[in-house]
């Protein structure tokens, strides 16, 4: 089994104890985000994990604590753009998480730690000229430190308009991304970093950017040491190439509070979310009710 950890919030930057509790436990509950009475049994042991995928912004509240992931194997997909606060407005200094990134990379190798700049937005004030230079400038500072780039173009879910109101977003066509995307080739050439896209359909292989698998059976299967045979995803969208995986995070639960995300609805849920975790608990933000029906689930 493949643990996202997780797609739906950032564990690593606000619930890295909650996720240490579950490890010592063994295993987790986990809600259908489709059916939220409907909670799976996650069996946590290394014996049944082959990999674990972080997904974050800020995976500095793990660092400490590396020693006791030593049973299992893990990469981390950390998210490190360009944007300031009116985007991003709870994400740490960026030159705190260029030090992050570094350090984390020295600790498990830089094969394991992916670099995300998405999605990418265009505004008055992040121009395509803006995302070409401050790519560069990251680029150039994490070289040595990683081997691939992700990006992505932001996709206008309902929600993440809502999140975006007051925010002048200006159109992305096909031209702009490629311009983006031969730019983006060429800084990436130029420091040794790999570009592949998430979830996109748009064709830049003449660029030398693939479309790529966020939970990789690739990338795990050089990590693991061991050949992974793995359908892809059916849950996921078309574009993605993501294999199967178990994700274990909640919706609604990131404290970043990014305008781009399509992972919180509303700041206000966000906040009630939060009140209900208890670090011991075995499901993130809730506690189970009488209508919840348990079950353990099928590896």
């Amino acid at each position: 089994m493949i643990i996202s950890a997780s797609r739906r919030t950032d564990i690593p930057a606000f619930y890295s104890e909650w996720f240490f509790n579950r490890i010592k436990e063994g295993y987790l509950l986990v809600r259908n985000p489709m059916n939220i009475h409907q909670v799976s049994k996650i069996d946590l042991s290394p014996e049944v994990v082959d990999c674990i995928a972080f997904w974050t912004k800020n995976p500095q509240p793990v660092l400490s604590r590396m020693s006791e992931l030593s049973k299992y194997k893990f990469y981390f997909q950390f998210t490190l753009t360009s944007y300031d606060k009116s985007i991003e407005p709870n994400v740490p200094e960026k030159k705190y998480l260029i030090a992050t990134f570094k350090e984390l990379s020295n600790m498990i190798g830089r094969e394991r730690v992916i670099w995300r700049y998405d999605p990418i937005l265009l505004t008055d004030h992040f121009s395509i000229d803006y995302h070409i230079k401050w790519f560069e400038a990251l680029a150039e500072r994490l070289s040595g430190y990683t081997r691939k780039c992700v990006i992505s173009f932001i996709d206008l879910y309902k929600k993440t308009e809502r999140n975006l109101k007051g925010v002048n977003l200006l159109p992305l066509s096909t031209d702009i991304m490629n311009e983006i995307a031969y730019n983006f080739s060429l800084i990436s050439a130029k420091y040794n970093i790999e570009i592949e896209t998430c979830s996109e359909n748009i064709d830049l292989d003449k660029y030398n950017i693939k479309h790529g698998k966020c939970i990789d059976d690739e990338l795990i299967s050089r990590i693991t040491g061991k050949r992974i045979n793995a359908k892809k995803d059916s849950g996921q969208r078309l574009a993605c190439g993501c294999i199967k995986s178990v994700d274990i995070g909640a919706y609604n639960t990131c404290k970043h509070n990014c305008c781009y995300c399509y992972a919180n609805f509303s700041k206000d849920m966000v906040s009630r979310n939060i009140m209900l975790h208890n670090v011991k608990a075995p499901l993130l933000c809730s506690e189970l009710s009488a209508k919840d029906k348990v079950s353990i689930r099928k590896l």
